[in-house]
């Protein structure tokens, strides 16, 4: 009894059906039915394919706000080698409060100006970054996006430089107040414990001042080094003496949240000025190498957006179903359609012969019969 209810109850779950299904005896199968299921089914794969890789995709979202964080302190990270020896130039701050920082945070190391082959394939392969970033304005949300493993690795120093080199690196970094500012490299070393902005140099001002000059890095807040900046790779070389090099930035404070790390950093656009120096004709200034930065009062959150899951399998299921409700409508204007030209061949086609049975012709004659 008990084996008896058993195959009685598999019975009625294999009978249980949702879906009532058509009896076979009263479906038609035909060519163009089978043709019409089988584009249906290979469209229905190609497109859940593709929107597949569009749910995998991510995309760049950009959001404006205003910047209230005055109090904390701004980082500058800088990497610059001068064509001019360490004991005859000097780097440091002043900002509009004029408050001055000195280059405490930064190092001043002999150096070779001549690049290695290393550091020139470096240099080569960023100028190509840069000049594809001023082509391409989309490019930026590709680095955005990968700005964590993207960039190309650092330069490797130049071990066969002598440790005396005709050059000096100054690299490191400085923390300022986040107001206007100046960093500069000039001629002389700056004074620390001075109530006014000096710098030494009765010492050198017979001497030739070269300042031929490349960036390696230029960049504003943590975490710069990961996105290429707009000075990076910059190389600046004069055959005049006295030259003055200006570049004006305006920095934007960014806050960039990718599927891999979130960074604090800012973003600045740059233009540039040069001029050589000659008080005999008037062009009055100080040779050297500055930087006049100001702060955007707006931050820009740059964050990576990603399809969620629900939305996905709403798409899914829209493309499945309206290929679905389409297909039979799909067939019967196709069946419709092979019909009227099978009957116009038939029609056309059709003679009659003695001897011959009569045969109806269903298909409706569109010539006139002659009297």
């Amino acid at each position: 009894m008990r084996r008896l209810n058993r195959k009685k109850a598999v019975n009625l779950v294999k009978e249980l059906d949702a879906f009532p299904k058509v009896p076979e005896s009263c479906v038609k199968t035909s060519a163009v039915g089978g043709t019409v299921s089988l584009i249906v089914f290979v469209a229905m794969a190609t497109l859940t394919l593709f929107e597949f890789f569009v749910y995998q995709d991510t995309w760049v979202k950009y959001e404006y706000e205003v910047d209230k964080d005055f109090s904390s302190k701004l980082r500058i990270n800088i990497d610059i080698t001068v064509a001019m020896k360490c004991n005859r130039i000097g780097a440091d701050v002043l900002d509009r409060s004029h408050t001055t920082v000195v280059s405490e945070g930064l190092q001043y190391e002999p150096a070779a100006f001549e690049l290695s082959p290393q550091q020139a394939l470096w240099q080569q392969s960023v100028v190509h970054v840069q000049g594809r970033l001023k082509e391409e304005h989309s490019l930026g949300s590709v680095l955005f996006r990968h700005a964590l493993q993207g960039r190309p690795a650092d330069p490797l120093p130049n071990k066969s430089a002598p440790v005396s080199g005709n050059a000096c690196r100054i690299h490191g970094h400085l923390y300022v107040n986040k107001v206007a500012g100046n960093f500069h490299i000039t001629l002389g070393k700056p004074l620390s414990n001075s109530r006014h902005h000096t710098h030494i140099a009765a010492l050198y001002k017979n001497e030739v001042q070269n300042f031929s000059h490349r960036i390696e890095h230029l960049s504003f807040g943590e975490g710069g080094r990961e996105i290429i900046n707009p000075l990076d790779a910059t190389e600046k070389i004069t055959t005049q003496e006295n030259h003055l090099f200006q570049y004006f930035v305006t920095v934007v404070p960014t806050k960039l949240h990718t599927s891999q790390q979130s960074v604090d950093t800012h973003q600045y656009s740059v233009t540039e000025r040069e001029r050589v120096i000659n008080h005999t004709t008037g062009r009055h200034g100080l040779a050297g190498i500055f930087v006049r930065y100001k702060l955007s009062a707006l931050m820009v959150r740059v964050s990576e957006q990603h399809m969620p899951m629900s939305v996905f399998l709403t798409r899914l299921c829209g493309i499945i179903g309206g290929l679905f409700s389409t297909s039979d409508l799909l067939h019967r204007l196709v069946g419709f359609f092979v019909d009227i030209v099978c009957c116009y061949f038939k029609v056309g086609s059709y003679k009659y012969k003695e001897g011959a049975p009569e045969v109806m012709v269903s298909c409706v004659s569109t010539s006139f019969p002659q009297e």
